[in-house]
């Protein structure tokens, strides 16, 4: 699972950067009987809910496209919490 995080990274990572987007850390998890996968991002001076469902908008069609986890799952994209 490790190297599909990576993969997932790394095919984001480009299409984020012009909106000043960090990729934070990505993990995938299981809780109860769902699989969460977690994109947690940043920006300097934090990031915002807009930024979130546009960054939202942007990371969903390119994991389609990867169609690298088999089991079903829920994408959660958060910002890094501060302080």
């Amino acid at each position: 699972m490790k190297k599909t995080l990576e993969t997932i990274q790394k095919a984001i990572e480009p299409k984020l950067e012009p909106l000043k987007i960090i990729v934070d850390e990505i993990t995938y998890e299981k809780e109860g009987n769902y699989y969460f996968l977690r994109i947690i991002l940043d920006k300097e001076n934090g990031i915002d809910l807009d930024t979130i469902v546009e960054a939202t908008n942007i990371i969903n069609p390119i994991l389609d496209e990867l169609d690298l986890i088999d089991d079903s799952y829920i994408l959660d994209v958060l910002s890094k919490e501060r302080g």
